[in-house]
């Protein structure tokens, strides 16, 4: 069956050159006219391809690898074979990451769904009192509310909506489907599809009867410079303050912010981590996948947070936790090697008991 690329290879960038836009060494300058064209892992490289190791234990699928060329650190250089190109780099996962940007613009924000070449395509709906500036790209089925206000070099995807008065900044991705509402968004913020910003908060009072009655959210969600939030993320409006993502921070896929959050600068929040409403986030903040996060509580700068934990009470500043409740890592490492050596005992003493 013939292959369907997606992202088609590159026409190739020399080696010299790549070298030099990464800040990385070749090993043996002789090979700077030779030419990477992909990305590829070590274990299915084939000529043309780039690759990049962190430690020794790639030793065995580096000898049957076929790549063109791999990044790796000074100290792992003896390990690749002759037939493979070194580029020795002091942050080869780093220099891999930009060297696919090289080889891919395309796949670094989400592309287009139609071929239109119109700007604004007729097909879609933008209102007389919305304001776009010079090369704003939408593209069919979307809508542009009143007093909508968008920046020079940003793309609305096809059936994204941007609400009334919702200002968003230049350069940026709105990606198919997004709905953007209540919401300032900064230069360089990319929304992935299906995306929702600036809907209700989950707010509720009790009833003179029995049930609830609803509060009403009117705050607003601020996107700062830089932010990258992922496919069917939702981010609450604010009740009456405003739920801040902090410049540079990075949300995956599926996960839930809450209204009145505030994350700070350059966080990174893996998917299906849900954080309720009111909690402060300081900057460089790590959240592992399916992590659930209390409310009304405050969570330092560099702290860590281990999949899967639940997190009651605040955390202090630099410290790694994990496990449910959440508590010091050294801490959930001791109960979960306990409890694996409680575990193991049972089974001994069940074992000796059927003979």
């Amino acid at each position: 069956m013939e292959h369907t690329w997606f992202f088609p290879p590159h026409d190739g960038i020399r080696l010299g050159d790549l070298a030099d836009a990464l800040g990385a060494e070749l090993a043996d300058s002789a090979h700077a006219d030779r030419v990477v064209r992909s990305v590829s892992p070590v274990n299915r490289a084939k000529d043309g391809d780039l690759c990049y190791i962190l430690s020794r234990k790639f030793r065995a699928e580096l000898e049957t690898s076929e790549a063109t060329a791999v990044l790796c650190d000074r100290a792992l250089v003896s390990l690749i074979p002759a037939h493979i190109v070194v580029l020795v780099s002091k942050r080869p996962h780093t220099d891999f990451a930009r060297a696919g940007e090289l080889l891919y613009p395309s796949a670094m924000r989400p592309e287009a769904m139609t071929s239109a070449t119109a700007s604004i395509s007729p097909a879609a709906y933008v209102d007389p009192a919305a304001r776009l500036e010079p090369g704003v790209t939408v593209e069919p089925m979307a809508v542009i509310g009143a007093g909508a206000e968008i920046g020079e070099g940003s793309h609305i995807g096809a059936g994204a909506i941007i609400g009334a008065n919702v200002k968003i900044g230049r350069d940026c991705t709105i990606a198919a489907g997004a709905t953007v509402q209540c919401a300032l968004v900064g230069n360089n913020v990319i929304i992935h599809p299906g995306a929702r910003i600036g809907q209700d908060g989950f707010g509720y009072a009790p009833g003179v009867k029995p049930g609830m009655i609803k509060i009403v959210q009117i705050g607003r969600v601020i996107i700062q410079d830089h932010v990258e939030i992922g496919a069917n993320t939702t981010i609450d409006r604010g009740t009456m303050d405003d739920t801040v993502i902090g410049e540079g921070t990075k949300i995956d896929n599926q996960v839930q912010v809450g209204h009145n959050v505030r994350i700070g600068r350059h966080c990174g929040i893996v998917s299906k981590v849900g954080i309720a409403g009111s909690t402060r986030i300081g900057d460089g903040v790590m959240i592992g996948g399916a992590s659930g996060i209390n409310g009304h509580i405050t969570i330092g700068d560099g702290v860590q947070i281990a999949a899967m934990s639940g997190v009651v009470a605040d955390i202090p500043a630099g410290e790694k936790y994990g496990g449910v409740p959440a508590r010091p890592m050294r801490d959930f490492l001791r109960d979960m090697a306990e409890i694996a050596m409680r575990s193991s005992t049972r089974v001994q003493k069940k074992g000796g008991n059927d003979e």
